[in-house]
């Protein structure tokens, strides 16, 4: 054909999710599989966003509110801002690509650390601007490197704590002293997917007020991960009004639908749910801890619902040995892997296989 794209996407790939579940159960002729690759709530979701999402169903042949009125007002009323503060997204990823498109120009450099969530470089690279690669340090970002790394051209960092995939996390102590120092016309995008897993008490769980004292920082928050929405795609930045305000300009009108709004707002309710969540995820975490010092296999403490451990083995040779066997992970380049934090039941059959797997 004779239809031209843009040059832009020359450098990229598609987007490659793993073998769904009933996928894999055809291919290798399997009763039972377990997902332990992308970080999902192995305890689904609160009850009370189930019950919502089944009342609001009468009403599925009406446009979303494009302002997400309620939801907003929820958040604000919680973390006691104003609603024009907050902009709700259908998940992180679509507010990533808002970000991007919001304040990369061609040729901006953006900087990010190598080992990270990797729908930074490729929104980065979507809007031509050049990516400034800052290895991690003992697994963690090098915020001091990532200093070094700012130019006159540097357009926006994106800092993601605790970190996917490496679960780790710098301190909120690390984080001002770096803020401090980012230039005021640097943009900074702070993603905390992963807070509500937290158990280190060093840790910035109050990050709004990054926002407040600094009016170059937003911070991006989901309901994927800890409240287990992630189907159906609803998440959430803070930042100053003006921020919000631009960011707004490239959204969808209707980008967050009307039974993601109504989950998202009972979810926030469910306090319960989300500590029940907490304990079975730490509860978890020790359990693989002393399995893989067992093994002898090396992982950075992990502050997520997810470990990267490193299997001594070509992980996408183990990733595929363990799928043959009905549990599915992340191969993480080289020899690392990623697992989710499942049940317990999940998480006892993943050992015993990885156990397998790697004794063959």
């Amino acid at each position: 054909m004779n239809i031209s794209y843009r040059e832009e996407l020359k450098e990229l790939s598609p987007y490659k999710p793993g073998k769904p579940i009933d996928d894999v159960k055809r291919e290798y002729g399997l009763k039972e599989v377990i997902k332990l690759a992308s970080n999902e709530n192995p305890l689904g979701c609160s009850e009370k966003a189930k019950e919502a999402v089944k009342a609001a169903c009468e009403n599925l042949s009406i446009y979303p509110d494009g302002n997400a009125t309620l939801l907003k007002e929820a958040l604000a009323k919680k973390y006691n801002i104003s609603t024009d503060e907050i902009l709700p997204s259908s998940g992180s990823d679509e507010m990533i690509d808002l970000i991007a498109k919001t304040f990369i120009n061609k040729g901006d450099e953006i900087i990010m650390a190598d080992i990270t969530f990797p729908r930074y470089i490729a929104t980065t690279k979507m809007m031509g601007g050049i990516p400034k690669i800052v290895p991690l340090k003992n697994y963690t970002y090098d915020l001091d490197g990532m200093l070094k790394a700012i130019t006159d051209k540097t357009k926006l960092i994106w800092l993601c704590n605790p970190n996917n995939p490496t679960g780790t996390m710098v301190s909120e102590k690390d984080i001002i002293n770096f803020l401090d120092k980012v230039p005021e016309n640097v943009v900074v995008a702070y993603d905390e997917a992963y807070r509500e897993y937290v158990t280190r008490k060093d840790y910035p769980m109050d990050s709004i007020k990054f926002v407040k004292t600094y009016p170059n920082v937003l911070t991006m928050r989901t309901f994927s991960k800890a409240y287990g929405l992630a189907g159906i795609r609803v998440a959430y930045t803070i930042a100053n009004k003006e921020i919000i305000e631009n960011i707004n300009k490239v959204r969808g009108p209707f980008n967050v639908n009307s039974l993601a709004q109504i989950a998202a707002i009972a979810a926030l309710e469910d306090k319960e749910f989300l500590q029940k969540c907490f304990d079975v995820n730490v509860e978890g975490k020790k359990y693989l801890y002393d399995e893989f010092e067992k093994m002898g296999l090396f992982f950075p403490p992990s502050e997520t619902n997810h470990i990267f451990v490193d299997v001594k083995k070509n992980g996408n040779e183990v990733f595929m040995e363990m799928q043959k066997r009905g549990v599915i992970i992340r191969p993480m380049g080289g020899t690392f892997i990623r697992v989710s934090i499942g049940t317990m039941e999940e998480n006892k059959k993943f050992v015993e296989v990885l156990k397998e797997v790697l004794n063959n």
